[in-house]
């Protein structure tokens, strides 16, 4: 079996450059097209009772958040299309770039993750409570996290130290003169 000669092989580009985009794309338009709905359906509501209207600021940070998850998807979509464009046969230099992009957003698929089950409180044990909405952010949070782990852990992909010319290489033992 031969080596990996890419840092973002098929199944991680279309991973987070089509799929994550796609999905945060999806969920800025679909808050866009009712706000109301999507922030209603962040948690569930005791006694069913869930508000009406929203506050101008309560809008205006929703639809500012949404935007923002988008813009995360957007740059993905942009920065990945430049890697497997411009640094084809650099699998080095893509790994080193792509660390730079897959650190902090794995960083935030954990911390969205902790701060979801933080925010739910007790709700967060009440599984059968849980909103469509709910349900969404930690499947697809998960599915996002879990291939950023195996990107990390070098699985399916080149690896530098692993793959490299310097890994082939012998290291040189100092002789006395």
């Amino acid at each position: 079996m031969s080596a990996p000669t890419s840092a973002l092989p098929d199944f991680y580009y279309f991973c987070f450059g089509a799929y994550e985009p796609f999905i945060t794309i999806l969920g800025f338009l679909g808050t866009i097209a009712d706000p109301l709905s999507a922030h209603n359906a962040q948690a569930p509501w005791p006694l069913e009772i869930a508000p009406t209207s929203l506050p101008l600021a309560t809008l205006v940070t929703i639809v500012q958040l949404a935007h923002v998850c988008a813009l995360l998807g957007v740059v993905n979509l942009f920065l990945l299309f430049a890697v497997r464009t411009h640094m084809k046969g650099m699998p080095a230099l893509e790994e080193r770039i792509l660390w730079g992009l897959f650190t902090p957003l794995i960083i935030g698929d954990v911390a969205h993750l902790t701060i979801t089950f933080w925010a739910l409180g007790d709700q967060r044990f009440h599984v059968t409570t849980w909103s469509p909405m709910i349900w969404a952010n930690v499947v697809i949070g998960s599915s996002l996290l879990i291939p950023r782990v195996c990107w990390h852990l070098g699985i399916g992909r080149y690896v530098d130290m692993r793959d490299g010319s310097h890994a082939r290489q012998t290291p040189k033992v100092a002789t006395k003169s």
